[in-house]
């Protein structure tokens, strides 16, 4: 599995750095965001480092949605955004995939 030593969300994944865990799989790891947008903001990455879209292999893709989805279920939203930046210009400040 392709990691980054340098990256936040590698060492979040190592348990390196300490994070508040909704879900976690073999391929998959959600947590609350840090720094929050909304109630709740939850961070769903894949364990397979990569920064862009186009960098992950499309098993570790289709991981991500039901997790997603499975989340806002178990938590009650009613209301809720799945966003994916790429990129700067995007917004994406952390290059691996969220």
């Amino acid at each position: 599995m392709a990691t980054d030593a340098n990256c936040i969300f590698c060492k979040i994944i190592a348990g390196q750095i300490p994070s508040m865990k909704l879900y976690e799989d073999d391929q998959t790891l959600a947590f609350l965001d840090i720094g929050p947008i909304s109630r709740g903001h939850t961070l769903v990455i894949p364990k397979y480092h990569g920064a862009k879209l186009h960098d992950l292999p499309d098993e570790t893709l289709g991981k991500i949605l039901p997790v997603a989805k499975r989340l806002a279920i178990a938590s009650g939203a009613e209301d809720y955004n799945v966003l994916q930046n790429n990129g700067r210009a995007a917004h994406q400040l952390v290059d691996h995939v969220h």
